[in-house]
């Protein structure tokens, strides 16, 4: 297994265990089964478990699973706090102390804002004095360091990762995310922080592994270089030295196993000039089906109307490359989760955007049309209930 460092100059495994897609039989967990494959990724090397308290039975499975095999403090236990839930102060000791109970523990390595989604969403948690109350908690070491998870737009990343003294991040990244999202912008911008950055959806969600269109296909299978498409996914990922950690979702011994091969055969800017462009067919491939030619470089913002019109246009060609879920889920987490909506419904159609577009993108008219895709009943019957949990 190959390690990179955290802030602190800790080992960190390069491939982290995503404790949320544990195998699941009647509505919860197979614990045995789960047990299994935690401890032949702990024997193979893996040291970072990261689980969430709003992961179904995962925090409770992870717990009984270390304390049974006594390997507790061998391994960097990664979870989070779901912030959108607090009201007020004391749910915040509420919530932690459930979470070290679940765990079976009395610190956790590394705590994060869970979907940390801008910085006013920060700065509401600081009013809530979350700042010193985090501090209390690293001075005891019941926390040792501090983070948050993120998805959306670069710009946002950016100001998040400048509005407190952070101890690692994490972002979706992946070959297909590469100018979306926090993309290759935030991921460097936390490095030149001096970051620790862990990757979440290396595979975009299955998509890069066993969902890749025919052309797809053939590309990766017709090249010289013989590597599965999430061989090629995790080494893409690797061999960026900002890339600290990337967790996988695994749920059986082979996926463990193939994985583990991988982070420990890998080295940082091992992958020629001819093996990225194979992956930029592979991603030209990919995309064949998309509506909005967004390369989410992000001139057009910021948008005086809050719109996120790369984010838009990402799930917007999200709908017809990896389908409607898909879509509905990085839309919602992109502009309903934040404290000022920032969805395409928000455009008055001031036309600013398109003065700036190196694509000439058309930006009103298509922004119009992922709105019909993208804002129908479920969308907006989600943002109600956003709205009214923030009320509540």
């Amino acid at each position: 297994m190959n390690y990179r460092k955290d802030k602190y100059g800790n080992d960190i495994s390069i491939l982290g265990y995503g404790c949320m897609r544990f195998t699941q039989s009647g509505g919860k967990i197979q614990l045995e089964k789960a047990e299994k494959e935690i401890m032949t990724a702990f024997q193979a090397g893996v040291n970072y478990y990261d689980t969430a308290y709003v992961y179904p039975g995962s925090e409770a499975a992870l717990g009984k699973i270390l304390q049974k095999n006594q390997i507790r403090d061998k391994v960097k236990i990664a979870t989070k706090l779901p912030h959108y839930l607090l009201k007020k102060t004391e749910n915040m000791e509420k919530y932690f102390q459930e979470q070290l109970n679940r765990l079976q523990t009395d610190y956790i390595d590394y705590y994060l804002m869970h979907m940390l989604t801008d910085v006013q969403t920060w700065q509401r948690l600081k009013a809530l004095g979350i700042v010193e109350w985090l501090e209390d908690k690293r001075k005891s070491g019941a926390i040792r360091q501090i983070g948050f998870s993120y998805h959306g737009n670069s710009d946002m990343f950016c100001q998040l990762i400048d509005a407190y003294d952070w101890d690692f991040c994490q972002i979706q990244y992946n070959y297909m995310d590469e100018n979306s999202q926090a993309g290759r912008r935030g991921l460097n911008y936390a490095a030149k922080k001096g970051l620790p950055v862990i990757i979440m959806e290396p595979l975009r969600g299955g998509r890069l592994a066993n969902r890749l269109p025919e052309k797809a296909l053939r590309i990766i299978n017709g090249y010289s270089v013989k590597y599965t498409p999430v061989q090629w996914a995790l080494r893409w990922l690797w061999n960026q030295p900002e890339v600290t950690c990337v967790l996988s979702g695994m749920n059986s011994i082979e996926m463990i196993e193939d994985n583990v091969q991988t982070a420990s055969t890998v080295k940082t800017g091992e992958m020629s000039t001819e093996d990225e462009k194979m992956l930029q067919n592979v991603v030209a491939a990919i995309n064949e089906k998309m509506k909005v030619g967004c390369t989410g470089c992000g001139y057009c913002m910021p948008c005086p109307k809050n719109v996120d019109i790369p984010g838009t246009f990402a799930a917007y060609n999200r709908y017809y490359t990896d389908g409607k879920f898909t879509a509905w889920k990085e839309y919602i987490m992109c502009t309903a989760l934040r404290k000022n909506s920032s969805a395409a419904s928000c455009c008055v159609a001031c036309g600013k955007c398109e003065s700036h577009c190196p694509q000439h993108i058309a930006i009103r008219s298509e922004l119009k049309k992922a709105r019909k895709k993208l804002e129908g009943p479920i969308y907006r019957l989600v943002r109600r209930v956003i709205l009214w949990i923030r009320a509540y």
